[in-house]
């Protein structure tokens, strides 16, 4: 079972579209670098409408960082690279919100695939 480590922008950026693109072009390299990262992912704004009432999380943005395991995500989180990445977003764009991290467990499930108790970790 895979170890995630989000970064949930909740709130407005100044240019939400100059945003997304800093951190896509210069923060995510840096991501990359962090010792362990299996891969990156960016979660951004998609146009879609719920016909029943659902609670808004007001997300801008969400990054996930994912690792093979706690002792992956422990290490970086400690590297000089991760350093690194929080000197780089002192250089975003406006952002007004909170930033909110959070470690999960990763567990996939998919059409077709038997639940049955066993984890996985599928793509």
């Amino acid at each position: 079972m895979s170890v995630s480590y989000f970064v949930l922008y909740r709130g407005e950026a100044g240019d939400l579209a100059a945003f997304i693109q800093r951190y896509r072009k210069d923060h995510v390299p840096i991501l990359l670098r962090w010792p362990g990262v299996r891969r990156v992912a960016l979660h951004t704004p998609a146009g879609a409408s719920d016909p029943k009432s659902t609670n808004f999380a007001g997300l801008a943005m969400m990054a996930e960082i994912v690792f093979d395991d706690e002792a992956a995500l422990a290490a970086a989180l400690n590297s000089d690279e991760r350093a690194e990445a929080r000197q780089d977003f002192a250089r975003f764009p406006p952002f007004h919100g909170d930033v909110l991290h959070q470690a999960l467990q990763t567990e996939s499930f998919a059409p077709g695939m038997p639940i049955d108790g066993q984890t996985g970790d599928r793509p």
